[in-house]
């Protein structure tokens, strides 16, 4: 789990940090872990750094790739959706993209394992973390859709590009009890956030929120 972040300055100060946090709050978000994950975590040095300043808005920002860093509460509201006030040992991410959704995990839970297809953008993730201290993160190149078979079951599962339909090798590697969230629905048709929970053969599904994702691209 995490060390010390640290600080900004400017339009990337603690105190910047904190009035994000308190829009969180009012949207919603409740879990005090969650909140103090997204008020530690350096969101600005996950972004290039000409959008800095920009960082602790609550909008979702390029990051190159065709891709972009999720808005805050995307991210605040799955983490908070996957964790739940419960404990979970080992997280598997899909779609790694700048590595700060994977940041916020790895400050949450004790092991992170993350998947992404995009090589220059897994490598620039894997330098962000490790320049963090972050060394409970685990990433690898791959399809994502297939998930990380060596290291399962997970407690929790969180996939963040839209599936037409929950890829079955992720329900396999979900551990017993265990929860997936993921955005599920075509690019341009309506995108649901799906929460997944596995009990024996069984998987229990719930919607909570309509969302916006690039697709969850196989191979």
């Amino acid at each position: 789990m995490s060390g010390q972040f640290p600080d900004g300055i400017g339009m990337t100060s603690q105190r910047t940090r904190n009035r994000l946090v308190q829009r969180l709050q009012e949207r919603g978000i409740s879990d005090p872990a969650v909140l103090a994950a997204l008020r530690s975590v350096p969101r600005h040095l996950f972004v290039d750094e000409a959008l800095a300043s920009r960082a602790y808005e609550d909008t979702a920002l390029p990051i190159g790739h065709g891709q972009t860093i999720s808005q805050p509460y995307v991210v605040a509201r799955m983490t908070e959706a996957l964790l739940g006030g419960r404990s979970c040992a080992k997280v598997l991410e899909i779609g790694t993209g700048c590595g700060y959704q994977t940041a916020v995990l790895a400050s949450l839970v004790e092991q992170v394992y993350s998947v992404e297809r995009i090589t220059p953008l897994l490598r620039q993730a894997r330098a962000r973390l490790r320049g963090l201290g972050l060394y409970n993160t685990h990433l690898k190149p791959g399809d994502g859709s297939a998930g990380w078979a060596q290291a399962a079951p997970y407690d929790g599962i969180l996939v963040t590009a839209a599936a037409e339909e929950i890829p079955e090798q992720l329900l396999l590697q979900l551990a017993e009890g265990g929860r997936m969230v993921i955005p599920v629905g075509g690019e341009n048709g309506k995108q649901e956030l799906v929460r997944v929970t596995r009990h024996g053969d069984e998987c229990y599904c719930e919607t909570l929120d309509l969302v916006r994702f690039v697709p969850l691209v196989r191979g």
